[in-house]
C-alpha cells in the first residue's frame, strides 16, 4: 500500500512540474524545482503519517497497549458525562425560553401594530448616534418631518416588513428568498422557537406566524429539527455536543393558483395518428423561500449532494434559534451584521495565520 501510495505521489508531482514548466516557458528565468521537490517531500510525509498512526500504537508493548485501552474506557466515560451535561443544557434552555417568550410576546405586538409602546418605553440613548450625523442632515430630517405632521400623513402600523427586512439583510436568508417570496413574507408577524418537553426526545421547533392572507390558509407553519445528543455506537469518540439529525415541515395549504413553489409550464404535444395538436400544462418546481417547509430527508447510502443539502438546513434551523430570533431587532437595523462580520474577521485572522508560505525555505 506505501508503495502505491508515494508512486501515486510521485506521478502527482511529475504532472505538476509538467503544468508549471508549460505555463512558465517565457519567464525561462525563474525556477520551480524546489517548490516541486518540497511538494514530493509533502506527499511522501503525508502518506507516511497516515500509515503510522495507527502502526506506531500496534508497536507499543501489550502490557502497555493493555493500559491505553483502559485510557479509552475512561474516555468513552467522559463522552457520556458530557452527553448528560448537553442534555441538561437543552433543560435549561426549555426553562429561560419561557422567561424570554413575555419579552418576544411583547414584540411581536409592537411590530404588528397591536400595541403602542409608552414614551418611557421608547426612551433610548442615542447621543452618539445624534453627534454621528451633520448638523445640516439633522435640520432637513427635522423639516421633513414638521412637513409630514402638517400635511397629516397617517403614521404607518406598527413596524412595517419588519421580518422581511430581516430576510433582505442576512445573507444566508437573502440566498433561498426570491421576488415572488416577498409579499407572502410582508404578512409574516412574528418568529418563535418551542423546546422538547421533559422526557421526550430532543428536539426544537420554527414556528413562522402569519396573518391573514391570500395565499394559504395557515396561520403559523412549522419546522421540527430533531436532535440526538449520545456518543455513536460505532464511533463514541467523534462526540462534540448535540447534532441534528433530521427535520419535519408542515404542509402549506396554498391558496388555489397562489402556490409559489411551483410554476405552470405550458406545452404542445402533437398526436402521432392523427396529426392533433393540443397543449399540456404541468407544474414544476422552482426556487422558493417557502421550500424550507419541504426539507430532503436524510438518505441511508449518504449522497454527498443530499448530504449537503440537509448539512444547509440545519445550518439555517440553527441560525434562527441562535442568532435570528434571539435578536431580531439588532438584524432589522444592521448592528448584529457588524458583530457577525467583526466574528468572520477575527476567524479569517487566525486562519490566515497558519497560511503556507511557499517562499519560505525549509
Amino acid at each position: 500500500m506505501e508503495k502505491n501510495s508515494l508512486n501515486k505521489s510521485s506521478v502527482n508531482a511529475q504532472t505538476l512540474d509538467l503544468k508549471l514548466n508549460h505555463k512558465n516557458k517565457k519567464n525561462t528565468h525563474y525556477s520551480i524545482t524546489p517548490l516541486i521537490h518540497l511538494v514530493k517531500i509533502c506527499c511522501k510525509t503525508l502518506s507516511d503519517f497516515c500509515l503510522s498512526r495507527t502502526a506506531n500504537f500496534q508497536l507499543l508493548p501489550k502490557i502497555v497497549k493493555r493500559r491505553v485501552y483502559a485510557l479509552k474506557r475512561l474516555q468513552l466515560q467522559s463522552a457520556n458525562i458530557e452527553a448528560k451535561f448537553y442534555e441538561e443544557v437543552h433543560e435549561l434552555e426549555r426553562k429561560y425560553a419561557g422567561l424570554y417568550q413575555p419579552i418576544f410576546d411583547k414584540r411581536r405586538d409592537i411590530v404588528a401594530g397591536a400595541i403602542e409602546p409608552t414614551d418611557e418605553e421608547c426612551e433610548w440613548q442615542s447621543d452618539r448616534e445624534e453627534e454621528e450625523l451633520a448638523e445640516d442632515l439633522q435640520k432637513k430630517a427635522a423639516l421633513e418631518e414638521k412637513q409630514a405632521d402638517s400635511a397629516g400623513a397617517d403614521d404607518p402600523k406598527g413596524v412595517p416588513e419588519f421580518w422581511l427586512t430581516i430576510f433582505k439583510r442576512v445573507d444566508m436568508l437573502a440566498e433561498m428568498l426570491q421576488e415572488h417570496d416577498e409579499p407572502i413574507l410582508k404578512h409574516l408577524q412574528d418568529i418563535t422557537v418551542k423546546f422538547s418537553e421533559p422526557g421526550q426526545p430532543m428536539s426544537f421547533t420554527l414556528e413562522f406566524h402569519f396573518e391573514q392572507n391570500s395565499y394559504f390558509s395557515n396561520t403559523v407553519l412549522t419546522k421540527v429539527y430533531k436532535m440526538k445528543s449520545e456518543p455513536d455506537a460505532e464511533d463514541p469518540f467523534s462526540f462534540e455536543g448535540p447534532e441534528i439529525i433530521d427535520c419535519e415541515g408542515c404542509k402549506i395549504d396554498w391558496q388555489k393558483g397562489k402556490d409559489v413553489t411551483v410554476r405552470i409550464v405550458k406545452k404542445k404535444q402533437k398526436h402521432k395518428g392523427r396529426g392533433t395538436v393540443r397543449t399540456v400544462t404541468k407544474e414544476v418546481p422552482q426556487d422558493s423561500f417557502f421550500n424550507f417547509f419541504s426539507p430532503v430527508k436524510a438518505s441511508p447510502d449518504g449522497m454527498v449532494n443530499l448530504d449537503l443539502t440537509l448539512a444547509t438546513d440545519f445550518e439555517i434551523g440553527h441560525f434562527f434559534r441562535e442568532r435570528v430570533i434571539p435578536r431580531a431587532v439588532l438584524y432589522f437595523t444592521g448592528e448584529a451584521l457588524e458583530d457577525d462580520e467583526s466574528d468572520l474577521d477575527e476567524e479569517g485572522e487566525e486562519e490566515d495565520e497558519g497560511d503556507f508560505d511557499p517562499t519560505v525555505s525549509i
